[in-house]
């Protein structure tokens, strides 16, 4: 039995296509914020690890179709800073961009918040470059995508020093002497790299973590050796367990390697949940879900511009094998169809069934449209009772698969708070997750200890605190080459 960490990733608006549309879902983001605070209740409630807040900076006619819940959001840093004022135990992570970011700016804020919260807040370190959000910044996006990850490197050791400047007894405000401050605890940044130059010090008290928990997605080799070394959440998108484990050894093995201790680096894979009462009533949630998503061949006279290219029959034949151009895409997709497809195109089949109970054989077949969504709309996605999904996070735990899991809802509110109420107390009747909270931080919900200054201890020691819950004799090398 393995202790997860069990995060939230929120998207107002639901995190699948066609989640918006679903009868009783949450559809105006002018209406966010009520939708946040209830998620934060719930996700309290249950005793969730975090929230977790995405970003994209940028909007276009494009993300309607492709990704609805970026057309408009709320900024992440304030997000969690409302949510902090209407929460007292749970995790608050919010995503920054290292190549449009300034670090002073970003380390006052998320020092501020974290002081504000009790310790609760954490922040995702992305680096992707896209052109529309470097011209918001002024930026050439060719330029910014060729540093991106150089850039992050010295963002990051920025914010650790920062965040560092006053040690943690720095201020004396001893009254009777009429000292205030001690000026040997109060640490000048003095970084100059090719990217970043910031002197410093921060005129922020060191937040109650110390540094707060650093989270870094992405599946580049370039990526994952950034996480490795300098983040303590590692989000990794996998297809199955067998690849997860094998990622998550790469990257601990990798952590280890760069001399931290491997067994502070969390591995967090999201998923995406279609809870129901029976495993029929799942199923046919993620069926109506489908039928709900647009393709091409819904519009007669081609698409909009900005459409998704791979939601459309013509995609989808290319996989199977068979032309299917001029089809309906609510056809039927019938055993002697299948027969012609290739081994891809039975695979995608059978996920369908799965996900859906439509099978070819069955009273209920699939359509075509059900093959292009399953194909186009990438999302880890487990269907079934609370039992099944409880199970399965289980067993992903138990097999060293993953340390944890970021949960997306399809829909908001309804399969949020399915997650919240069905699947939450069945992972904590298994023990995989506690039914009170074990600290008052964000990082003692994830099992990190909290870090030295790095201007008292010399030599980024903040990246091999070994984490209370792993003092139980495994040395560095086991962790990094066994499964717990």
């Amino acid at each position: 039995m393995t202790r997860l960490i069990i995060g939230a990733m929120v998207r107002a608006i639901g995190a699948y296509p066609s989640g918006w549309r679903y009868p009783g879902a949450h559809r105006d983001p002018r209406g966010d914020a009520a939708v946040l605070r209830r998620a934060a209740e719930v996700a309290e409630e249950a005793r969730l690890d975090y929230l977790f807040f995405g970003d994209w900076l940028a909007t276009g006619h494009d993300l309607e179709f492709r990704d609805p819940y970026l057309v408009a959001r709320i900024d992440p840093i304030s997000a969690i800073t409302y949510l902090a004022g209407v929460t007292s135990r749970i995790g608050l992570i919010a995503t920054a961009n290292t190549s449009y970011s300034d670090p002073y700016t970003l380390a006052r804020s998320t020092a501020s918040i974290d002081l504000l919260s009790g310790g609760r807040a954490g922040l995702n370190l992305v680096t992707g470059a896209e052109p529309r959000a470097a011209g918001n910044h002024g930026l050439d996006f060719h330029a910014a995508n060729e540093s991106r990850y150089d850039r992050a490197v010295e963002f990051e050791i920025v914010l650790r020093r920062l965040w560092d400047s006053f040690e943690d007894d720095a201020i004396i405000a001893d009254a009777s002497s009429g000292v205030y401050l001690d000026p040997q605890k109060l640490h000048a940044t003095d970084f100059h790299g090719e990217h970043l130059s910031v002197t410093g010090p921060l005129n922020v008290a060191r937040p109650v973590q110390g540094h707060l928990p650093i989270v870094h997605a992405g599946t580049s080799p370039r990526s994952r050796l950034f996480a490795a070394q300098s983040a303590d959440l590692a989000l990794v998108a996998v297809g199955d367990r067998e690849q997860a484990i094998a990622i998550r050894e790469e990257l601990r093995s990798l952590a280890f390697e760069s001399g931290r201790d491997d067994r502070t680096l969390k591995v967090i894979a999201p998923v995406l949940p279609i809870v129901g009462e029976t495993r029929e009533h799942a199923q046919s949630i993620a069926d109506e879900l489908s039928e709900l998503v647009q393709i091409a061949e819904d519009w007669p006279g081609g698409p909009p511009p900005a459409f998704p290219s791979n939601r459309s029959l013509a995609q989808l034949s290319q996989l199977v094998g068979v032309d299917l151009a001029g089809l309906s895409p609510d056809r039927s997709v019938t055993p002697a169809l299948v027969a012609e497809f290739t081994a891809a195109g039975q695979e995608l089949v059978e996920i369908v069934a799965e996900r859906t109970g439509r099978s070819p054989s069955g009273e209920r077949p699939p359509t075509l449209r059900h093959l292009v969504v399953a194909a186009s709309v990438n999302a880890s996605m487990i269907v079934g009772t609370a039992d099944d999904i409880a199970a399965e996070f289980e067993a992903w735990g138990d097999s060293g698969a993953v340390d944890g899991f970021n949960v997306l809802s399809a829909v908001q509110p309804q399969q949020f708070e399915a997650f919240a109420f069905q699947v939450v107390p069945e992972l904590q009747r298994r023990g995989v997750l506690p039914t009170e909270y074990e600290g008052e931080t964000l990082r003692d919900h994830l099992g990190l200890g909290r870090p030295d200054n790095v201007h008292v201890t010399p030599g980024d020691t903040a990246l091999r605190v070994v984490s209370p819950r792993d003092r139980a004799g495994r040395s560095p090398v086991e962790s990094a080459r066994r499964h717990p």
